[in-house]
Parts: C-alpha cells; structure tokens; sequence
C-alpha cells in the first residue's frame, strides 16, 4: 500500500512539474533567451518559394524544376548545409553476414559493408538490412539514419528498440535497413571530419561552403542508396528515408539532394530541419550554431543573429521534396523544436506541391494532438510525449507509405 502510495505521489509530482515547465514562457540557455511565448514571435517575412532571385515567379513545374529548384538547392548548400562532391573513383558492396531465416524465419539478414575510394583513401559505410521473407517481388524499403546508438539497429535482435522496431516494419511487409552517422561523421565537434570528409574529400575543410557532418550522413545515405539499386531484393525505386532530430534533418537535406528516395520522413528534426528559422521559438539558428556548428557550412554562422537576412528558410527544404510525398512529425513536449513552426512548413512549402497537382490536406493550424495527417502528399502528425523516435510514429509512417502505395 505504502508503494501505491509513493507511486502516486511521485506521478502527481511530475504532473505537477510538468506543467510548470508548459508554463514557462522564456528560459536561458548558453547565455541566449529562448522564446516559448507565440506572443513574443517576432514579425517576419518568409522567403516566396516560388520567386526566383531575379524577382519572376515560377508558374509551372516545368520552370520550378530547371530555374527555381537549383538556385534553391545552390542557396542551402551555399549558406546552411554546404557543398555535396558527387564524384568518387570507386565503390564496392560487400556482403559480410547473411542469415535468411531471422527474426524466426519471417526475414532474411544482410549485413553489408559499402566501400568508397577516392584518391586513394577509402571509408567503410555497413548497413544492416532485414527484407521479409513471404514477398514474391522486390521488397520496398525503410532506411533509417541511426544518430543513437548501434543497439539500436542490433542485427542479432537481442535488443529490440522502440527507435527502429524492425519486426513490426517486416511485419507490414516493408523491408528495414539502417546505418550509423558515426561512420560517416563522427557527431562530435573536434572529430566530425574523420572519416567521409578528411579521407574522400578533405579540401573541403578549407572552404566557408564546405561539408560537414549533416552533409557527409547525407552523402551516405546516397551511397546506400547506390547498394539497394544494386540488390534484387529491394526495389530501388521505393526507398523511404527516415530520420529523427539530427538525423530528420539529415533525411530532408537527403531527399532534397537525391531524388531516387521515394519518400522522406522527418521526426522531431527542429531547428535547421522542419522548422522555420524566423520564428525565433524554441532553438534558434544562433544556438544551434553554438552548439553544434560542425553540423553545418561555416557559412551558416553569418546568419546566426541575422536570421531574416537568411536567403532561405525551411519551408523551402520541405518543398524540394515536391512531388514526392513527405512527413514530419513534432511531440508535445518537445517546444524546442517548434512544433507549429514545424507545421508552418509544411503550409508554406505547398505552393509547389499545388504546381503538380498533388492532394493536400493541410488547413492553417497544425492538427489536433495524435491526430496524423495521412491522405496527403504532405503528412504530419503532433504526438503527446518528449522528442523521440517511437513505434507511434512508426505506425504512422507505415499508415502514410501504404496510403502512396509504396508497397
């Protein structure tokens, strides 16, 4: 009873703490405030997705796809995630473990290393993949950016995680795959640059539009997307790439760049990911640069207390998704990541998405609470609970691929 008791009191106490901190309207943080107060948003104007840099407005997909399209894509690389090198001399698929009756015999195992050499030096990027054993054709795909860690993505499944929840996913009948940004880029600001950057590509270290971190996860994930086109049991054309916090902005800087992924999905990604950077709400580009620079192009920490000098916003990086289908999510809880300017996004980058005739279903304010917007080109759901990547928001994916009949 005693236990009951205390359980309770501990519960009401956490309550109670909980709404104290729902009420706080700013905080301080590395010496910035920071706004949780709609009040205090500041007035901005957002940049017109459609407006190309001369001042002419795009009109048809024709034009948004050969003038405004790049000369965004050259913005975001020039001034926020930097440059992406597409040339390598080699690469090479190894295949180191198979298992074809995992998971009790309903998936096949692969874990493969991806080789990259350029200029002599190489990079090693394993994958760990499980495809469903019961399909007749080509399996679609879910691919995980990994930013925790590799227990998460255990291939031996002895630890089974609420953050990649693989025999659900084969379950549905997709197949599930991940990678981990470690190696790639170290997530650590003194060695982000030992591996892609210093061994393939170390010129660009010296360059103010250079690559760092969330640019070389990106480019790894193209490399696996290189592998899939290659395996006879995925079928390349139907990849989802998925991300959560860092890694949801390392999926939408993905998708933005390499247009063989079929779907993106963004979790909780937040400042320089969903989020637009003008509301000053929750993290600003000012903090994040602070605190993790080495993610983005030098270039970026201009812009850290002139954000509305900025020549884009995120709304932007949302619409170079167009006409794929796309989906962010925010949590409650998570006010850090702006769950409305989040939303705002979405709503701002549907004009291109109108361009190509695509259903929408987003109406000015964001959706009730675990109320996901599955039946439109442009999904979004807000969830009770803390910033996460969890099997709510997994089934929710899953709703949103079958939806655009990814399988």
């Amino acid at each position: 009873m005693k236990k009951i008791t205390l359980l309770v009191l501990m519960l009401s106490i956490e309550m109670v703490l909980f709404q104290a901190r729902a009420q706080i309207k700013t905080d301080l943080f590395m010496g910035e405030t920071v706004n949780y107060d709609e009040d205090l948003v500041p007035q901005y104007t957002l940049p017109n997705v459609l407006q190309k840099t001369d001042g002419k407005l795009v009109k048809s997909k024709k034009a948004w796809e050969n003038e405004r399209r790049p000369e965004i894509v050259a913005l975001f690389k020039q001034n926020v995630y930097g440059q992406m090198p597409a040339a390598f001399d080699s690469i090479k698929f190894e295949l180191t473990r198979k298992v074809t009756n995992a998971m009790d015999g309903r998936a096949c195992l692969k874990e493969v290393n991806i080789n990259i050499w350029n200029k002599g030096k190489s990079v090693a990027i394993p994958i760990v993949l499980f495809i469903p054993n019961n399909r007749k054709k080509p399996a679609p795909v879910f691919l995980l950016i990994n930013n925790r860690s590799k227990k998460n993505t255990d291939p031996n499944r002895l630890v089974k995680s609420t953050f990649w929840p693989a025999e659900m996913i084969i379950e549905k009948g997709y197949a599930v795959a991940s990678f981990h940004v470690a190696d790639a880029a170290p997530d650590k600001k003194d060695s982000y640059q030992h591996g892609v950057i210093d061994q393939l590509y170390p010129e660009q270290l010296n360059f103010d539009d250079g690559m760092k971190a969330i640019g070389a996860w990106a480019w790894a994930a193209s490399r696996v997307m290189d592998y899939f086109e290659t395996d006879q049991d995925i079928d390349a054309r139907k990849v989802a790439i998925v991300g959560h916090s860092r890694g949801g902005k390392t999926s939408l800087w993905a998708g933005a760049l390499d247009q063989r992924f079929a779907m993106v999905f963004s979790s909780c990604s937040g400042n320089s990911g969903a989020s637009l950077s003008r509301r000053q709400y929750g993290e600003t580009v000012s903090l994040i640069n602070k605190q993790f620079g080495y993610w983005f192009a030098s270039n970026y920490k201009k812009y850290s207390n002139r954000v509305n000098e900025l020549p884009v916003d995120q709304h932007m990086l949302i619409a170079l998704m167009a006409p794929r289908p796309v989906y962010t999510t925010n949590a409650v809880e998570d006010r850090w990541a702006d769950p409305r300017g989040s939303y705002l996004s979405l709503v701002n980058a549907s004009p291109v998405y109108k361009l190509y005739g695509k259903k929408l279903a987003l109406s000015a304010g964001p959706p009730a609470v675990n109320v996901p917007m599955i039946n439109s080109f442009i999904g979004y759901h807000l969830r009770t609970g803390i910033h996460d990547l969890n099997v709510y928001d997994w089934e929710n994916f899953i709703r949103f691929a079958d939806y655009h009949e990814l399988k």
